[in-house]
């Protein structure tokens, strides 16, 4: 009788420990079938990728140009075991529509934050911006363009770990070798909108800075010749080669800059390929170590002037000249739309793009350029047609012309705070 009822016993428990081990396997057939690891994978290695289904692009240009869809309250922490990599990316961008390229100044949208959400949706991002060692070349202003940003990140790696940072931010691949690596050109540019590209990809050390490790940047203004006195600018222009302090030609920020000394190592005025109703297209180039903010739309405002014939090309020089003019006179900038941050220069800095993703690049550009020349015949249409009513001689001539203001000479304007007077400001304040 107690060997029955001790039996009976066991059979109770089997039973219930194989409901329990049921439950528990429901459990994880459930959580495995929410799994998103293939989407990962298929967002990280492509469309090929276990016969994963690709799904249909965007055509919005605010937009990412791919439908993903994202997991509520994702976090990028969680890819925080796979191995990363630092590496530099080159960026281009088209800047109209942009509050610059700094998110930090909370208007959007703006260049950094589409390209932080691209990586993002793509999961290369491990951790959170902060957690990535995140730097950039130059803070671009509104308006302003780029070919030649650069930008350096940890990014997730398809290879294996090969090294450890000593450092909070755990293991992560430090070798050169790019074979079998993820093709970052390709499968952030999906996610990006038209107006903003990588062009190309770079292994750096973990102590690489985007900024601090550059060498230096060349910036073009593009403008229309018009009747502006080449010769004179060029003359003007020479004289800002060197080193100089240029705080009369720049927005002075007292309170984190505190010296205004700056080297233009390159000056060069030259025509453009491009031609339109008569008028050439021309560009000034500058390349230094680095600018002050708003230094090159100030030196250009003035070479403008200089060009117009308001301004004698020694203006330069006696703008150059702090100790007598100390207070920058009130000028109007030149516009942000024709800069373009054309490069940045690093030693032994190669960017890679695979054949694949480069011709893909390429394609994507042409079509951009193709649709600004649609845009351009349209206007150029629209002028075909007024030139009726522009030689209707029915209207007084003083309707159809502007009255041009007279010229106040730079040295005779009113001036803005010097320096000294801001960090006095600024002192009295705290």
């Amino acid at each position: 009788m107690f060997k029955f009822c001790c039996y009976c016993v066991f059979i109770l428990k089997f039973c219930s420990y194989r409901q329990e081990l049921e439950a528990e396997n429901a459990n994880l057939l459930s959580r495995l079938a929410h799994c998103h690891c293939s989407q990962d994978d298929q967002i990280l290695y492509g469309p090929d990728y276990k016969d994963a289904k690709v799904t249909e692009p965007k055509k919005s240009n605010g937009e990412s140009q791919r439908k993903i869809r994202n997991k509520p309250g994702y976090s990028t922490a969680f890819l925080s075991h796979h191995s990363k990599r630092y590496v530099a990316l080159k960026v281009m961008y088209f800047g109209k529509r942009f509050y610059g390229f700094s998110a930090e100044a909370q208007m959007e949208p703006s260049v950094e934050s589409e390209i932080f959400k691209a990586l993002k949706t793509t999961r290369l991002l491990v951790g959170d911006k902060k957690d990535s060692q995140y730097s950039r070349c130059g803070r671009t202003d509104k308006g302003v363009s780029s070919v030649g940003q650069v930008i350096a990140l940890f990014l997730r790696s398809k290879l294996k770990i090969s090294g450890v940072n000593n450092g909070s931010s755990g293991e992560y691949v430090f070798e050169e070798k790019h074979e079998g690596e993820l093709d970052y050109v390709r499968v952030i540019n999906r996610e990006l909108p038209n107006d903003i590209r990588v062009l190309g990809w770079c292994p750096v050390p973990v102590d690489f800075h985007a900024r601090f490790s550059c060498l230096s940047r060349e910036y073009k203004y593009f403008f229309w010749k018009e009747n502006l006195n080449i010769l004179a600018m060029k003359t003007a222009g020479t004289k800002l080669l060197g080193e100089h302090d240029f705080r009369n030609f720049c927005k002075m920020d007292a309170a984190n800059v505190h010296t205004y000394m700056r080297c233009i190592s390159m000056f060069d005025i030259s025509p453009t390929d491009v031609s339109y109703d008569g008028n050439q297209l021309w560009v000034i180039k500058f390349r230094g170590r680095a600018f002050l903010w708003h230094q090159v739309r100030c030196m250009v405002a003035v070479l403008f002037l200089v060009g117009q014939g308001l301004e004698s090309p020694d203006v330069i020089d006696i703008l150059l000249d702090t100790n007598r003019i100390p207070r920058k006179p009130q000028y109007v900038m030149a516009s942000e739309a024709p800069l373009v941050l054309q490069s940045c220069e690093f030693e032994n800095l190669k960017f890679m793009c695979s054949p694949d993703s480069g011709k893909a690049l390429r394609a994507h550009l042409v079509n951009e350029c193709q649709i600004y020349q649609l845009e351009t015949a349209i206007f150029g249409e629209a002028i075909l047609n007024c030139v009726p009513q522009l030689h209707d001689q029915s209207l007084p001539p003083s309707q159809g012309f502007k009255k041009k203001g007279s010229h106040i000479p730079l040295l005779s304007r009113p001036t803005e705070p010097s320096y000294e007077e801001r960090r006095a400001k600024l002192s009295s304040c705290t």
